[in-house]
């Protein structure tokens, strides 16, 4: 079954890097949300799948059982999860401003900045 899983991941992983590799915004945005469930599925994974008891410390007792599930790639996978869709809802809205501004999200359009020029050369220039 971890062989089904690990293919999966392998899948989702490439598909996100692809869509990262494009030129257009919502792809790269794609990717970056494939990337980020691929991570949080790898995580997952590396827990380990078993159906136990939740990590919860019984009244009586000092530390969890021996069949208790691990907690940390819980606490892991939820904190991907919050900073994930920051990220994702800050890319987003940083797309819709560059589409704004920009009127396109193919990144080959995005060229303003290269029209002004290299600050370097005209240091050059006062220098000689």
């Amino acid at each position: 079954m971890n062989l089904v899983y690990a293919f999966a991941i392998a899948a989702q992983m490439g598909c996100g890097v692809y869509l990262l590799l494009s030129r257009h915004g919502v792809r790269i945005l794609l990717g970056i949300v494939l990337l980020s469930t691929a991570t949080n599925l790898l995580i997952f994974v590396a827990g380990g799948l078993r159906f136990t008891a939740p990590p919860v410390i019984e009244q009586g007792m000092r530390m969890l059982g021996t069949e208790t599930a691990n907690a940390l790639p819980q606490a892991l996978i939820l904190t991907a999860i919050v900073i994930g869709f920051a990220l994702v809802a800050f890319a987003a809205a940083l797309m819709l401003k560059t589409y704004r501004s920009v009127g396109s999200v193919l990144t080959s359009d995005h060229t303003d900045a290269e029209a002004l020029g290299s600050p370097f050369d005209k240091e050059a220039l006062r220098d000689a």
